[in-house]
């Protein structure tokens, strides 16, 4: 047997979230319960066989998940987080984590930002291999007419959680 990740299940106003950490209290993967086979599928790829444990007590990711879902939308940033990845994805994601609560980039800034103006269509498809969902905020990537494209948990989530970042009324269908 691999590595052991702890489950946390997690009811949000746009669904259950699934966090797993490590033993570190590292968040490795937050997905939405609705795509579990999707989570599944990207484990197995990334990590091999693993042991999933209840978690005993409450996760640092889970009370800031809690927080940020309550409005304290930069609760996010304290999470400690553990990317397993390509290094091309890896830069791609550590690049999502600067990108700033209530704003959103195109894909093709975020290529720039990381000194590869050409590959925006690489730059959405390691997005869409994020692991952890909204922590490192892949939500915050749109389309280069800033149209809503491209997210894992599905659009309507993704106009949620924009909207609740940038302190616009939110409503969930």
């Amino acid at each position: 047997m691999g590595k052991t990740f702890f489950i946390e299940r997690q009811r949000t106003p746009i669904g259950h979230l699934v966090l797993l950490t490590d033993i570190d209290d590292r968040l490795r993967v937050a997905d939405w319960e609705d795509y579990a086979e999707r989570m599944n599928r990207l484990l197995a790829l990334k990590h091999g066989t693993v042991a999933i444990e209840e978690r005993p007590g409450r996760s640092e990711a889970c009370r800031a998940f809690d927080a940020y879902f309550a409005g304290e939308v930069d609760a996010l940033s304290s999470i400690s987080v553990r990317m397993t990845g390509t290094p091309f994805q890896c830069t791609v994601w550590n690049e999502l984590l600067r990108i700033e609560v209530g704003t959103t980039i195109t894909y093709g800034e975020l290529a720039r930002r990381i000194g590869r103006p050409t590959v925006f269509r690489a730059v959405g498809y390691a997005n869409s291999l994020n692991p952890i969902n909204i922590a490192v905020p892949c939500h915050r990537v749109v389309g280069a007419n800033a149209s809503l494209t491209g997210y894992g948990g599905g659009l309507p989530r993704k106009q949620w959680l924009l909207d609740h970042e940038a302190g616009r009324p939110t409503l969930f269908h």
